[in-house]
């Protein structure tokens, strides 16, 4: 008998394939003597579609919501089902007695998986391969050590509802926005409540009124000092107060009131989960949160270099700490070797800090695998991504960075003024991030004195000149993804209520593995734009936001619920409590929806363009071909690219196909016209022009 593993994704399949010894390849999976492997092409199954429960639901209506099928059902997804077919075939071998799911070790592996066992009718035992990384070790080490495939339903119960949720909220809230408006207008669980955080800080920033306020420096010759008030702060928005507190200290002799030197130290940042590996890729290399995901997976599937990406952990359990010397010995190439070097020259010292397995969720923090590094097989975006991954991993074990801070205050004539400087003792695991270019997202003063090593406490100084400097507050700045990133986690912060929030704190909008999905979401339907680095909303966003439910704009039921996924997957909290309060929100955010004005979304997109079939103004959207003109009217349906001359054939999607057939069926009684629309626009172009005769 043998075992059938099912991966998730073809790559992965054939490494695993490999170090089982599967050498016999065949369409669609490999064999060995013990071991059948095959994979999913991600998902071969999903939810189905409304139609499926109702025919009715084929046409858009108002009337037909909420959409609320008792029973969630699956279908096989029709570009992939040839490999479905292939993995069904597989499962009922007769000589197949256990599964083993292999898929990526996550809620979203565990629900390709499941979702593929259930829709084939899966009977037998099976167990769950966990591994945080795909190298021969990990991999042979994970087939020593399989888990029973039941002790991961509660990941899957998490995983299904969270699929439940986004079908029933955002298909019947996107449905009711289209039908209610008459617009191409979507929204989500997740997408939403994001977008509403961008176009909040836009009004923010549309509301901001700029205030002019001085800063008052004043030189004493070996070093110069920043004027603060007794609360610390040295912004003056006053002139005649800033002018007359100058002319109060110019050519005055004031003295040293205190000198303080202290030793300080600084640990490294912990290493990388996923969310913050995001935030430093944007920041320091602009890469979006999307592209950083996937030059990461090709890290971790292709290369082997790091361990699981999808990870929101930035902790490491006690059982890896034996693994390290391995791992810094794999890494010890090029500038890497000189770090790696002083680690291994002692015993590698570890604490609480970075190593706390109850701080552990599903995988550790993303750091790198004991495979040897090879740089000259890595592109240029993949050694940025490693580097940044590599360097933190380093430093988290080196020294604390030492220094000296000395302040300096000096008072004149009453008036209180600061200097500050530091003086490096150890560089500590600054040493191994120093090459790495540091970006700040803002350009905040920080006066910075300097201090030399003659000053004394009680020494006279004289004011040999001053400088008044004026300047004007600023709004808050645009988000950033990273920025945005950093927001979607602690969503949490932006709730009112108090206890709330601290009951929720920890939840977030998404998940470290959905949110670059949700952001280029919300860049795909055009809701937000990249402006450089910012991210500004469009008009049509704007009015979204103003027309969906106050509920489903908030973070405060998405965080909630987030939190309420992760209890499920623990165990802590029921699947059905979970989607009973879903379909109730659902049914609310539907009625709210119909009760709204239907005039109250203006299109900002519309063109001079008339809709060839129905008359009406067409809009402008953007597409994956391009531009494209579309009428206005979703019962009409019309489309055709922009750039489109009159009569022109254009190659057709296989939907666009399936419109334009409906359409010459309804408007005209010559079906020789085949799916080519050319000859009837002539056509109705010319009875439009003999009726205006």
């Amino acid at each position: 008998m043998k075992s059938l593993v099912l991966a998730e994704k073809p790559s992965v399949a054939k490494e695993i394939a490999r170090v089982l010894k599967c050498n016999k390849k065949n369409k669609g999976y490999c064999e060995g003597k013990d071991y059948v492997v095959t994979w999913a092409l991600g998902h071969l199954v999903t939810l189905a579609e409304p139609e499926v429960y109702d025919k009715k639901y084929k046409e858009w209506r108002l009337d037909d919501l909420p959409m609320m099928p008792p029973k969630m059902n699956l279908r096989v997804i029709g570009q992939t089902s040839h490999q479905y077919k292939i993995v069904k075939h597989l499962m009922d071998r007769r000589d197949i007695s256990q599964l083993i799911i292999a898929t990526d070790a996550g809620r979203e592996g565990e629900l390709v998986a499941r979702w593929i066992m259930i829709k084939a009718g899966w009977k037998k035992p099976f167990k769950r391969l966990w591994i945080s990384s795909q190298t021969d070790r990990a991999i042979k080490e994970g087939f020593d050590n399989l888990r029973p495939g039941h002790a991961y339903d509660n990941l899957y119960h998490a995983a299904q509802c969270r699929a439940e949720a986004d079908w029933l909220i955002g298909l019947n809230v996107t449905r009711g926005l289209a039908c209610k408006f008459n617009a191409q207008l979507t929204a989500g669980r997740v997408q939403t409540p994001t977008l509403a955080l961008i176009i909040g800080r836009e009004n923010e920033r549309n509301n901001f009124v700029p205030k002019d306020y001085w800063t008052i420096t004043a030189d004493f010759g070996d070093y110069t000092a920043n004027w603060r008030d007794k609360n610390g702060s040295g912004r003056i928005f006053d002139y005649s107060r800033a002018q007359a507190l100058a002319d109060k200290i110019a050519g005055k002799t004031g003295v040293i009131a205190n000198i303080h030197t202290a030793k300080k130290s600084e640990m490294a940042p912990l290493a990388y989960d996923l969310t913050e590996l995001q935030r430093d890729a944007n920041r320091r290399y602009s890469f979006s949160a999307k592209k950083t995901l996937s030059v990461l997976q090709g890290l971790y599937e292709r290369h082997k270099l790091v361990t699981y990406p999808r990870t929101d952990s930035r902790y490491i359990p006690e059982d890896v700490v034996s693994t390290l010397p391995d791992r810094l010995k794999g890494m010890a190439v090029g500038e890497y070797a000189r770090f790696t070097a002083q680690l291994l020259n002692k015993p590698i010292k570890t604490t609480k800090r970075f190593v706390d397995g109850s701080k552990v969720t599903d995988h550790h923090a993303i750091i790198p695998t004991d495979e040897p590094l090879n740089l000259s097989a890595l592109n240029s975006d993949e050694k940025r991504l490693y580097d940044l991954i590599a360097r933190r991993f380093i430093a988290v074990l080196y020294p604390p960075y030492v220094y000296m801070q000395t302040t300096i205050t000096t008072v004149v004539n009453g008036e209180s003024f600061y200097s500050s400087g530091k003086a490096v003792k150890s560089a500590g695991w600054r040493e191994v991030t120093s090459q790495i270019p540091e970006r700040k997202d803002t350009d905040e003063d920080v006066p910075v004195g300097q201090i030399s090593g003659t000053q004394h406490k009680g020494d006279k100084k004289l004011v040999e000149s001053y400088r008044v400097k004026k300047s004007k507050t600023k709004p808050p700045a645009r988000y950033t993804e990273a920025t945005l990133l950093t927001a979607m986690e602690g969503a949490g912060k932006y709730i009112e209520d108090e206890e709330l929030r601290e009951a929720i704190k920890q939840g977030g909008l998404g998940t470290p593995a959905t949110r670059a999905e949700i952001i280029e979401k919300l860049l795909y339907n055009n809701y937000v734009e990249r402006y450089g680095k910012e991210l500004v909303p469009t008009a049509k966003g704007m009015q979204l936001i103003g027309l969906v439910p106050n509920e489903l704009r908030e973070p405060e039921l998405t965080a909630r619920w987030e939190m309420r996924l992760s209890d499920i997957a623990k165990g802590k909290d029921s699947r059905k409590d979970f989607m009973d309060g879903i379909r109730k929100n659902t049914i609310e955010l539907v009625k709210i929806i119909v009760h709204q004005d239907a005039k109250a979304y203006k299109p900002d997109n519309v063109t001079k363009k008339k809709c060839p079939m129905c008359g009406k103004y067409m809009l402008l959207i953007k597409s994956k071909k391009g531009n494209m003109l579309v009428c206005q009217d979703r019962s009409c349906g019309y489309r055709q690219p922009e750039n489109q001359g009159r009569g022109n054939i254009f190659k057709q999607s296989k939907s666009e196909h399936n419109i334009n057939k409906k359409l010459i069926a309804k408007y005209s009684d010559n079906d020789s016209f085949g799916t080519s629309l050319g000859s009837l626009f002539k056509d109705a172009l010319k009875e439009q022009k003999d009726d205006s005769k």
